[in-house]
């Protein structure tokens, strides 16, 4: 079968299409035929070596994250799943290789695709669905009631995350492009604003919940608004001590990450809020309760019109690091 690999870290964002054996599954696993990957930021983190500290990998790597596709092969220990069920996933992160003909994966990690949804946009779903999922429920232990306000919510996280915190009873702002203020009001949003014409620093305060899809430049700002005993949540600013500590990490790596959060750490205890990162992991049973929520919604996310085959990953990636999609950017097969 054919896959995409790299063989080291390297800021070279490259990736190379080697022929692999199709993988052999254990008996917690299923082999997956696939129909569609996405590609996603998080690829040039692994393949740059940005995340090795968290999850570091032997080569020669497949890389990929997110896949949906059918189900090819059963093993002795699993049941809920049968051959030729269409299924969605984001890889466990210390197995990961979803840019290939055929994965083998957990069982625990997999999920029936939404209905609504064509193998290309439940590729999409799998892991901006279990980071709003994971980010409210686990990190940022919403209340009913309260507010939360997303910067640069109006992309493919901002679709799983609006309709989900609207279940959950929160009064939800979002800022980003004007082309994407209707469908997103459409979710649930109670307020956008337009990042050109309006900052949202200047328009927000005692803000519960903060959301962080920008990184480290907006980090002041999105303190800001916080009210004290908020919480600001971030998916690219970078980890910190709790972080580590919550995922158990070893004594070395907990004073490794304390340092490098060290100082947004202080900053937001001097606001009197708290700073969390997350990585998402893979969840099949929160997959099944983000289908219902795409099903129930009708959500179908924003794909970028290219599709490109596995020959092509390597366009496919550059157009993702250039921060330019309009859209998942999706390898079919």
């Amino acid at each position: 079968m054919k896959a995409a690999q790299i063989t080291k870290y390297s800021k070279v964002i490259e990736a190379h299409v080697n022929e692999v054996p199709v993988p052999d599954i254990q008996d917690h696993e299923v082999l997956i035929k696939v129909k569609a990957a996405a590609i996603n930021p998080l690829e040039m983190l692994i393949m740059t070596g940005s995340v090795k500290l968290i999850q570091d990998y032997s080569f020669p790597l497949t890389i990929g994250n997110e896949l949906a596709g059918v189900v090819e092969k059963v093993g002795k220990k699993v049941t809920g799943f049968s051959v030729g069920d269409d299924v969605y996933t984001r890889l466990p992160i210390e197995k990961i290789g979803a840019i290939a003909e055929y994965a083998a994966v957990a069982a625990s990690a997999i999920a029936l695709m939404p209905k609504n949804l064509s193998y290309e946009e439940a590729a999409a779903v799998a892991l901006t669905g279990l980071t709003a999922y994971q980010g409210l429920h686990e990190e940022l232990n919403v209340q009913a009631g309260k507010t939360i306000f997303i910067p640069g919510g109006s992309g493919s996280f901002g679709q799983m995350a609006v309709p989900l915190a609207k279940r959950l009873g929160l009064k939800v702002i979002v800022s980003g492009n004007a082309e994407s203020r209707d469908r997103t009001m459409q979710l649930g949003a109670d307020q956008y604003l337009d990042y050109a014409t309006q900052n949202y620093e200047d328009l927000l305060t005692n803000v519960d919940y903060v959301i962080d899809t920008l990184g480290p430049k907006e980090f002041k700002k999105e303190l800001s608004i916080l009210k004290r005993g908020g919480r600001l949540l971030s998916l690219r600013t970078g980890p910190n001590k709790r972080f580590a500590k919550d995922r158990k990490f070893p004594f070395w790596k907990q004073t490794l990450f304390s340092l490098a959060g060290a100082g947004y750490d202080r900053a937001a205890k001097k606001q009197g809020v708290e700073y969390r990162f997350i990585f998402v992991r893979a969840d099949g049973t929160q997959l099944r309760a983000i289908t219902q929520i795409v099903e129930a919604n009708q959500i179908v996310p924003a794909l970028h019109p290219q599709r490109f085959t596995i020959e092509q990953v390597n366009e496919a990636l550059k157009l993702v690091a250039t921060g330019r999609p309009k859209g998942k950017v999706m390898i079919t097969f």
